[in-house]
């Protein structure tokens, strides 16, 4: 067992993070290392040693208080440190501080506002917005964010949010597209694919082996092309992006 802390052999840890789990009604944490937690779950760390700073249990680790023998027994069924370490840190919880929350929090947000910048527009007038108008219009809909979920996975449903809220005109701008069909099915799916270019095409060239057709689409038509491609022609044709999201800033286009 590790030696008891005592004011003459405490071990100060520094750069510290806490694992937490609760079992059997007791609390149990261990110390480890920031960001080499992640790193370990992911599997990108492989050595225990390099992710904890020392293999005592602790009920607090601030405090310094390690857990009792027998407490370990009855909640692990077992007191090998690097077993408990090792189940800790799979089913435990990582604990931020308020300060590391709230700054994830902040980097999220602006992730977030930004995403929708670079992929949004005005419909009316197929413009960006600025990144200040769209921190203020999500702060006017008070759009809460979670510091660990991925910021666009977020940001489509905050899309969606500003949209039903009416507090700004905002649509998902266009994406422009091209596909490249073998002659002899693009003859047979024209009208199908036609139909995802709302806005009609730039592009709609013919050969004996090929058709090639280029336009904007409105984003949730890639994956309808995408099938039908696949679908249709057996993975002959395909659909190649040309510019994820297409806006008006000032007077150019952005491509």
């Amino acid at each position: 067992m590790p030696k008891i802390f005592s004011p003459s052999n405490q071990v100060k840890l520094t750069n510290v993070s806490v694992v937490r789990l609760k079992r059997g009604g007791k609390r149990f944490e261990i110390a480890c290392y920031k960001n080499k937690v992640l790193e370990w779950r992911n599997g990108v760390e492989t050595d225990l040693d390099n992710v904890l700073q020392t293999d005592s249990i602790f009920v607090n680790v601030s405090k310094g208080q390690l857990a009792k023998e027998d407490d370990l027994q009855s909640a692990f069924k077992t007191t090998d440190s690097t077993a408990i370490c090792q189940e800790i840190l799979k089913k435990g919880e990582l604990q931020v501080s308020e300060k590391e929350r709230s700054h994830a929090i902040e980097n999220v947000y602006r992730d977030i506002a930004t995403i929708i910048t670079e992929t949004c527009v005005n419909p009316e007038t197929q413009r960006a917005y600025p990144l200040s108008m769209i921190e203020k219009a999500m702060q006017e809909v008070h759009v809460s964010v979670h510091p660990t979920r991925p910021a666009k996975v977020q940001a489509k449903d905050i899309i969606a949010q500003l949209q039903s809220s009416g507090v700004l005109p905002i649509a998902r701008a266009k994406m422009r597209v091209r596909l490249v069909v073998p002659a002899k099915e693009g003859k047979r799916l024209k009208e199908k694919v036609l139909v995802a270019f709302t806005q009609g095409v730039d592009e709609d060239e013919w050969s004996s082996a090929e058709w090639t057709v280029a336009g904007l689409i409105d984003p949730g038509q890639y994956r309808v092309l995408s099938e039908l491609m696949q679908a249709e022609t057996r993975g002959k044709g395909r659909v190649e992006v040309l510019n994820l999201s297409e806006v008006v800033d000032g007077d150019e286009k952005l491509e």
